[in-house]
């Protein structure tokens, strides 16, 4: 284009101070060189990389997927990329954090889905890195969660409204196993409830079984065995009540006449299902973290001016999959 580089890479970055004739021709000659910028070197130069971390525990669920599109959908739009860090264990929460503060992950942001872990926390923020937190509460991290006890207690009085008065959980087994918070928080919430309306907490009507369409379906089918089964299910998530949903058609089991059903999430299938669930805003809310995380490195959301923290509502969905429980079962 007979001009200097700095030329060049004012023009094609549409920059001011180039004189529109020669910026032509230089669009002109990149466009016949099929030329485009090196991602890489553009990131050198301007010390961005122009992609977002995502670190989540169980990619192969449906909330951490959904999850997932949100955040995608932002940063596509924004022209970043994403790029995804499993942490399914403590081992490997530990590993990527050792990573970040290394600087062996280049990210100009990283969003924590459900990560948990305070002392994993104070290193991140050594690290200097931007972080937003979903699932949980920050005092110094932008976060944003739904208040899991109060959801869990508000699905139990509602079956408790109905009339049930054995009321069981499925997805228990989860709760120790994977340590999760949210979970903890759900299962007190449904405990809470029970003590509230002066019903037992029965160990024996939460099977210790995985919060899976599979766990699920164990679930149901260990409880409709005992002498005096349930009427009523809180399910930790929604795949978890789905399963025993199918268990109990197998079975000849009647919902909700024999035994209602009440899920959390708000998964694309549960209203195909029928469940009554608690809806969270799965995909909006991987859409808000991102536009929020889009908006620190942009430095369009001061540290001085936002929000710490956000809470989001859960809503309850009333569906065929609950009724009051018949007579001859009380």
């Amino acid at each position: 284009a007979g001009v200097s580089v700095a030329t060049v890479s004012r023009a094609l970055r549409n920059l001011p101070n180039v004189a529109a004739k020669t910026r032509s021709r230089i669009i002109e000659v990149a466009t016949e060189l099929g030329y485009v910028a090196h991602p890489a070197a553009a990131s050198l130069a301007s010390g961005r990389t122009r992609t977002i971390g995502l670190a989540a525990p169980f990619y192969g669920i449906w909330y951490t997927s959904r999850v997932t599109v949100g955040v995608l959908t932002v940063l596509s739009d924004a022209g970043y990329d994403l790029e995804i860090f499993a942490v399914d264990t403590p081992q490997h929460r530990a590993e990527f954090v050792q990573r970040v503060r290394s600087g062996a992950v280049g990210i100009d942001g990283l969003l924590l889905v459900d990560f948990f872990g305070e002392d994993h926390m104070e290193e991140l923020r050594a690290s200097g890195i931007d972080v937003v937190c979903l699932g949980e509460e920050h005092e110094e991290l932008p976060s944003m969660s739904i208040d899991n006890v109060a959801a869990g207690r508000r699905a139990v009085e509602y079956l408790v409204g109905l009339g049930h008065e054995r009321i069981g959980l499925l997805g228990a087994g989860s709760v120790e196993r994977n340590g999760s918070p949210v979970l903890i928080d759900r299962k007190e919430g449904f405990e809470v409830a029970l003590r509230e309306a002066g019903l037992p907490v029965d160990p024996a009507h939460q099977p210790p079984h995985p919060l899976t369409i599979q766990g699920g379906a164990a679930a149901l089918e260990e409880l409709m065995q005992l002498d005096d089964p349930p009427t009523a299910l809180f399910a930790l998530s929604d795949e978890t009540a789905m399963g025993a949903m199918g268990r109990a058609r197998q079975l000849g089991v009647d919902v909700p006449g024999d035994v209602s059903i009440i899920g959390f999430d708000g998964h694309d299938l549960s209203e195909s299902f029928g469940l009554t669930t608690m809806s969270q805003p799965v995909e909006e809310l991987g859409a808000r973290i991102a536009t929020w995380m889009l908006d620190i490195v942009s430095g369009a959301d001061a540290a001085a001016t936002r929000p710490t923290h956000i809470d989001v509502l859960v809503e309850l969905v009333e569906r065929s999959s609950c009724a009051p429980p018949r007579p001859e079962t009380l």
